[in-house]
């Protein structure tokens, strides 16, 4: 009885189908974190058509194509599942439509400030991005030394000096607003 391509395949059936031993399975888990089977009592293991898909991939990247574990993790790591997926499946489209987005993300990335997108404006923030953006009161950026030059070891800091923290500090609160956005 053939099952759907849809149901999970146990291991036995995953090293069948693929004439791969069962031990190699267990191996490349260790080595490729993408491969997540299922895992019952016992230990068993029942692998999503999913990881079925991309274990066909990494075989045919290791064994007709000759490409050691490491560079399977590395086209992993830079061009993600679904292209070596597409490669196990021969789907050469796919290969080429994953590998031309890669490379438009990398030459936007790499492109000069002033062609990248300019930062949106407050009608056009994302839900849960940072907002309110300090003061220069704040920083005490703001006031006079009424109390005359700093001097050193009176526990002040120069004009310059609060000029340069408050820049470092709108550095970070930025890259922090980017990492919530990310979230």
């Amino acid at each position: 009885m053939d099952k759907s391509p849809d149901a999970f395949r146990t291991i036995s059936e995953v090293a069948e189908d693929l004439t791969i031993p069962q031990h190699v399975l267990r191996f490349w888990e260790t080595r490729f974190t993408q491969i997540k089977p299922m895992k019952r009592g016992g230990g068993r293991r029942y692998y999503r058509p999913q990881d079925v898909d991309l274990i066909k991939g990494i075989r045919f990247m290791l064994y007709d194509q000759g490409y050691t574990i490491k560079g399977v993790q590395k086209l992993l790591k830079e061009n993600g599942v679904q292209f070596v997926v597409a490669i196990g499946a021969g789907d050469l489209a796919a290969v080429e439509a994953i590998a031309q987005r890669r490379q438009a993300e990398a030459d936007a990335a790499a492109a000069p400030l002033e062609r990248r997108p300019r930062p949106a404006t407050e009608d056009e923030q994302l839900v849960g991005q940072a907002t309110a953006r300090p003061n220069r009161r704040f920083f005490g950026l703001g006031r006079t030394d009424e109390e005359g030059p700093v001097q050193p070891g009176d526990g002040r800091l120069s004009r310059d000096n609060r000029a340069l923290l408050q820049e470092a500090l709108f550095d970070l609160l930025e890259c922090k607003r980017l990492l919530d956005q990310v979230r």
